[in-house]
């Protein structure tokens, strides 16, 4: 079943498909909440996604772009909570994003530690593009850039996060 076809039932108040919706999505919205913030914030900020989202459904327009609807949502909940943080004095600006219990290799926790010295914008678009694996077009969308700018950020977010490798060491 798609996600259109879910956000349909779920306007007609079909529970099972909002169940299902949100099994599909929990993960990967989560996922995108941690490396943009860390795993603590990330269930705080899921649950306020979540709830944004199924206040917000009856007011999609087109069901058929669920995806990059949620992931904006998602966006400006991060955008919100740093906010807030900053706000608060609450947080350092250049805390590291915390791995998760599974990311034992070396490598991958040297890329994980790269990420997290990006600044916001390369990271996000990185994070969105090669570890949510949405499309460019998408990943404009979500941010509310066009998708020449998503491209140019791709570009130097991958430069940066080589030097910042290569200057601590690792090797290609």
């Amino acid at each position: 079943m798609t996600d259109e076809l879910l956000v349909l039932r779920c306007r007609l108040g079909e529970r099972d498909a909002l169940t299902e919706l949100i099994r599909r999505w929990h993960t990967p919205v989560w996922r995108y909440l941690a490396r943009m913030l860390d795993i603590g914030r990330a269930d705080d900020v899921s649950q306020e996604v979540w709830l944004e989202v199924i206040r917000g459904l009856p007011r999609l327009k087109d069901p058929a772009r669920f995806t990059p609807w949620l992931f904006t949502i998602a966006r400006r909940a991060v955008t919100n909570r740093l906010r807030q943080e900053y706000g608060q004095a609450a947080a350092p600006a250049d805390e590291p994003i915390a791995e998760d219990a599974t990311d034992a290799y070396v490598d991958r926790a040297e890329l994980i530690a790269g990420l997290s010295g990006l600044p916001a914008a390369e990271r996000e678009i990185l994070v969105l593009f090669y570890l949510e694996d949405l499309p460019l077009t998408d990943c404009a969308e979500i941010c509310g850039i066009p998708v020449g700018t998503v491209k140019s950020r791709l570009n130097r977010a991958r430069r940066m996060l080589r030097d910042t490798l290569l200057r601590k060491g690792f090797q290609p």
